[in-house]
């Protein structure tokens, strides 16, 4: 990833919610909604969540959310596997 962009929460919403990784939280939450939208793709929801692809799709899974898997991507991906032989 290139640069970067910083957040602030107020550290009483934080505190109050009770969650122990919060940015990590925020950055997985954000990179489900935007993979929800079809605004980026699994891979880089996947980057942007700092999670492999299976870690995101058990999390995509976990929340019922349904996964966008289309034709490109299939093609995109047979070629990186025939790639990998």
């Amino acid at each position: 990833m290139g640069e970067k962009v910083r957040v602030e929460f107020p550290f009483d919403v934080v505190k109050t919610i009770g969650i122990k990784n919060f940015d990590s939280e925020v950055k997985l939450l954000t990179a489900i909604e935007l993979y929800r939208e079809e605004k980026v793709s699994l891979g880089k929801a996947a980057e942007i969540a700092e999670l492999s692809i299976r870690e995101f799709l058990y999390e995509l899974r976990k929340r019922g959310v349904e996964i966008n898997y289309d034709l490109k991507e299939f093609r995109r991906d047979l070629k990186t596997i025939e790639g990998l032989q």
